[in-house]
């Protein structure tokens, strides 16, 4: 098993694997895509295992209007038949020593018993437009006191509707 930064020639096998990780849905794949298609600026690493990209992570701005005041961590992915496993532990864990992560503010929409366990804690501010009570909204590093609405990439949104989801449902993990 071997992490690395993601490379062009690895986007395909990123996108097969969102596919099967999210079956159901096309929202991750839309909104990766997107992603990529925009150039935004997202810190992506893949976990590849005997050449096949078993597990995937991206970190993309958060803002405070137009001023980026973190990231957020969405999608995370782990294929199926390697779920329970660790892998998903070892690459959130390498992805947080990362020079471009381990000192920034992060924020994660998913399971707060998941993510608890590598630091991240419940989000009294900002407030996520996806989980109004932010009740899955965790952050890491967050020393902001004012309430705002955290603002994601455009493409969160766009991805809900190409896809035909609502985005207050979605969940990194």
């Amino acid at each position: 098993m071997k992490i690395q930064k993601l490379m062009i020639e690895n986007r395909t096998k990123v996108y097969a694997l969102l596919q099967h990780a999210f079956p159901g849905t096309d929202y991750e794949v839309a909104l990766v895509q997107k992603l990529h298609e925009n150039n935004r600026l997202v810190h992506e690493w893949v976990c590849i295992h005997t050449s096949k990209v078993i597990a995937y992570i991206a970190f993309s701005n958060a803002y405070d209007g137009t001023d980026i005041c973190g990231l957020h961590l969405a999608p995370m992915a782990v294929a199926p038949e390697f779920q329970n496993q660790g892998v998903g532990s070892e690459l959130l864990k390498f992805a947080l020593r990362q020079e471009a992560i381990k000192s920034r503010t992060l924020f994660v929409l998913g399971k707060p018993a998941y993510y608890q366990r590598f630091g991240f804690e419940p989000c009294g501010a900002p407030i996520c437009p996806f989980d109004k009570n932010n009740s899955h909204f965790l952050s890491m590093r967050n020393n902001i006191a004012v309430s705002f609405s955290v603002g994601y990439e455009p493409e969160f949104n766009a991805a809900a509707t190409s896809s035909g989801k609502q985005g207050k449902n979605r969940r990194s993990r």
